[in-house]
């Protein structure tokens, strides 16, 4: 009996042959997926901008409406109409701070005698 070779010639060549062809699509495969994220992505970001449009038409819509910016006029800039009585209340929910009847609170010093005595502590090697 005669033992044939394990490689013969045709199973050589077609070796290289389907190498040959693996590598040939190896680069247009990758650039393929990565077209195909990149659309993906970008199909992302049209979805994103599209809303930020969609929110911004709205809120164009709302400004041009006189109910609106009349309500904020009155609600951010306090904006009485004549013949209106409007009241604003200053400090909402905060107690006032009581004070003892007789005593004045101790006036704050100038900057300048401020500066002036931190100048001196640090003339003294001292700090604060």
């Amino acid at each position: 009996m005669s033992r044939r070779p394990q490689l013969t010639g045709r199973a050589a060549v077609l070796a290289v042959v389907v190498c040959a062809i693996a590598m040939s699509l190896a680069y247009p495969v990758r650039e393929f997926i990565a077209q195909r994220r990149q659309i993906a992505e970008l199909q992302q970001q049209q979805a994103k901008e599209l809303d930020a449009l969609r929110k911004l038409r709205d809120r164009g819509r709302q400004l041009q409406d006189p109910d609106y910016t009349m309500r904020q006029a009155r609600e951010r800039l306090f904006y009485c109409e004549p013949n209106q009585k409007c009241f604003v209340v200053m400090d909402r929910g905060k107690a006032p701070a009581a004070r003892k009847p007789g005593r004045a609170p101790k006036p704050k010093a100038p900057w300048y005698e401020s500066l002036w005595k931190s100048v001196e502590l640090a003339d003294h090697g001292v700090s604060r």
